[in-house]
């Protein structure tokens, strides 16, 4: 599979600029605002510059654009700076901080102002928000923008030196109360907030927006393709007026492609903060959670997920993912690579009384059945074996083809048993009782004998299962207003069953398939409890 990043209209752009030697050296970056986890829909962005930066011998930075102090914590700068190099997506040299810039920002700041581009106002928040209009009617100006250039510079530093309470001043810029594209109506640039930032401490208490020092940030380290998801298309308008209006000496272009939306869950950081804040879920590394962290623990390995951005690829038109995809990409991964080890999630005890009591035989098998060199290992069959409930019905019906009193089957890699009696407590059956005979290969024999797994009471350890399914009961949830009624509460059901043994020598293993069950991790967070818990990344369909 190709690098999408070299099938796409923005890799003919990139090209046409190299034609055209309008750049030097192609720069790009990725940066997020650390106010939370990495989610699936970052990878996409992260992937595609950190590709598009391999693929022309250029530059990547990872840059976090750092303005708003009151969300932002170092605990989410650390989880982005691991979840990137998870990924494999190193940055080039340095990490980057748009607070890098901070005097730099105010400076131009002051040059806007000087350019009677800018002006501090002292209306509320409410207030500004009723003078912008809306998409129907134009904004009306406010009463504090035609003071003049020098009121303005004295306003703006007593800003700057902590003069003003909290909300009651702004710094904005002067474009066009009347533009059909709301942003444009004179926005924000600078705002006041006491309080203290995981970098510059207290050093400021005036902080530019997310519009005003993104693109000043960019210009500073020289990117070449401001690369961002198609919300930020109106956004646009703001980043080249405020490039075009103060002297910089490098003046990127911002291009923007479909943002990556997965049927079944949300990607959005707030309502992904819902969902931790109301314990809906249980923290940013959920399992059932579409974070980085979140899909790392329920097993999802970075190729597979590259792999899943690649197959999306990159085009300006808005689409759902289908989860399958995904699970298809991570599946596909895992079948080479992992072992097949037996595990029981739904026990039931099956005793082979044909057996002597302390009957104990070695069985060698293969650690992948189509894979040799992954080499073999030994399973113990005893009297008293533990198989899945599911495959077992006290009655003969016609669709069930597994074990039914007086039905043979077969046990993998082992002896046909045939059920003969159940025992019950209370109404419920607490053990099948069985014999066993030798496995004949004529064909005749073979077509009516199914096979089942099963795990030795003696020679098996307790574990707990997770299995997870989608969060939410409707695909398209991003476009639900209240989102949380839409949670599935069976999103995660907790099995308590068996596996090998000799699973403890393979823990160094990422990942299993415990056969006709799925593919599952060893959830490390519990690597020290008593018992081992296994999140299940996908199922497959029993043989």
């Amino acid at each position: 599979m190709k690098d999408f990043s070299k099938n796409n209209f923005i890799y003919n752009i990139i090209n046409n600029d190299i034609l055209k030697n309008k750049y030097r050296i192609i720069h790009t970056r990725f940066s997020p605002e650390p106010n939370g986890y990495l989610h699936i829909g970052h990878i996409k962005s992260i992937y595609l510059n950190f590709s598009i930066a391999i693929n022309y011998n250029g530059k990547f930075n990872l840059r976090f654009d750092d303005t708003n102090p009151d969300n932002e914590k170092l605990k989410f700068i650390n989880s982005i700076i691991d979840d990137i190099k998870w990924l494999g997506c190193l940055y080039y040299k340095k990490i980057f901080y748009a607070s890098n810039y901070f005097f730099q920002m105010y400076n131009y700041a002051i040059e806007l102002i000087n350019k009677n581009l800018a002006y501090v106002d002292l209306l509320s928040k409410e207030e500004i928000k009723i003078y912008r209009g809306t998409l129907t009617k134009p904004g009306i100006d406010s009463p504090y923008r035609n003071q003049s250039k020098k009121n303005n510079l004295i306003l703006f530093k007593k800003m700057r030196f902590g003069k003003f309470n909290q909300g009651t001043a702004c710094l904005r810029a002067k474009i066009d109360m009347k533009s059909p594209c709301l942003i444009m109506r004179d926005p924000v640039l600078y705002r006041i907030k006491y309080v203290n930032h995981h970098q510059t401490n207290n050093d400021w208490c005036i902080y530019p927006t997310y519009d005003f020092a993104h693109c000043i940030s960019d210009a500073i380290e020289g990117i070449t393709h401001s690369l961002c998801t198609s919300e930020f298309i109106e956004n646009r308008k703001l980043y080249n007026w405020i490039l075009k209006n103060i002297s910089i000496n490098h003046y990127p272009k911002q291009y923007e492609f479909a943002p990556l939306n997965l049927a079944y869950h949300v990607l959005s950081k707030r309502k992904l903060k819902v969902l931790v804040d109301k314990k809906i879920v249980n923290g940013w590394d959920d399992p059932r959670m579409p974070t980085i962290a979140g899909l790392r623990r329920r097993g999802y390995t970075a190729k597979s997920l590259i792999e899943f951005c690649k197959r999306i690829g990159v085009t300006k038109k808005n689409s759902l993912i289908n989860i399958k995809l995904l699970e298809h990409c991570i599946n596909k991964e895992l079948n080479t690579m992992v072992p097949r080890i037996m595990a029981i999630i739904n026990p039931i005890l099956l005793i082979i009384n044909s057996l002597p009591k302390n009957y104990c035989m070695n069985i060698s098998v293969p650690n992948h059945p189509n894979n040799p060199n992954m080499g073999k290992k030994n399973i113990i069959l005893t009297r008293e074996i533990y198989i899945d409930r599911t495959d077992f019905n006290e009655f003969y019906t016609k669709n069930f083809k597994k074990l039914t009193l007086f039905k043979k089957v077969k046990l993998r890699y082992s002896y046909v048993i045939k059920a003969y009696k159940v025992l019950k407590k209370n109404n419920k059956i607490v053990a099948i009782l069985c014999n066993h005979e030798r496995y004949r290969t004529d064909k005749a024999y073979k077509s009516k004998i199914s096979i089942i797994h099963w795990v030795s009471k003696k020679y098996s350890l307790p574990a707990e299962f997770r299995l997870y399914e989608n969060l939410f009961k409707v695909s398209n949830i991003e476009d639900k207003v209240n989102f949380t009624s839409y949670i599935n509460k069976n999103s995660l059901i907790v099995k308590h069953g068996f596996i090998e043994k000799n699973i403890k020598v393979n823990l160094n293993i990422d990942a299993f398939q415990f056969e006709r069950e799925g593919y599952f991790c060893l959830d490390k967070k519990y690597i020290n409890d008593k018992i081992m818990v296994f999140n299940r990344i996908t199922s497959i369909k029993h043989n």
